[in-house]
């Protein structure tokens, strides 16, 4: 994935977070279980964490493989976790909610995918012998 397509999906995602955050507040607070509602919020919460940790991954010095990696992973868990939860709340299908945990389960992946990179150190680095 380019710089470019990356920034792309950032963009998406963070105008989908602000978008669908106002859809509860505005359009399904009298509509949903306060249950419901914690759903939803939570997968805009995680999606706007998330979105935020691919724009770390898009700026951070990191290898070419290292950030496709964890861009990836990331983005498959906005997907899975954030994603089946909007499904499970808009369409009442709690078989939806199956699908968070391998979404956070990539979103770990992406986290470890970064401390992974920092502890390998980046070739062209140097910390100045500290």
């Amino acid at each position: 994935m380019s710089q470019r397509q990356l920034l792309a999906v950032i963009a998406i995602s963070g105008a989908l977070g602000v978008a669908l955050g106002a859809f509860a507040a505005h359009g399904l607070s009298a509509q949903l279980s306060a249950a419901r509602l914690g759903q939803w919020q939570t997968a805009v919460s995680y999606q706007f964490v998330h979105t935020l940790a691919l724009a770390v991954v898009m700026l951070a010095p990191l290898a070419s493989a290292q950030r496709r990696l964890a861009a990836r992973l990331f983005i498959a868990g906005l997907v899975l976790f954030s994603g089946s939860l909007y499904l499970l709340v808009l369409l009442d299908q709690p078989k939806f909610g199956m699908l968070a945990p391998l979404g956070g389960s990539a979103f770990i992946g992406g986290w470890l995918t970064l401390l992974y990179a920092a502890w390998r150190g980046h070739p062209e680095e140097s910390d100045g012998g500290q």
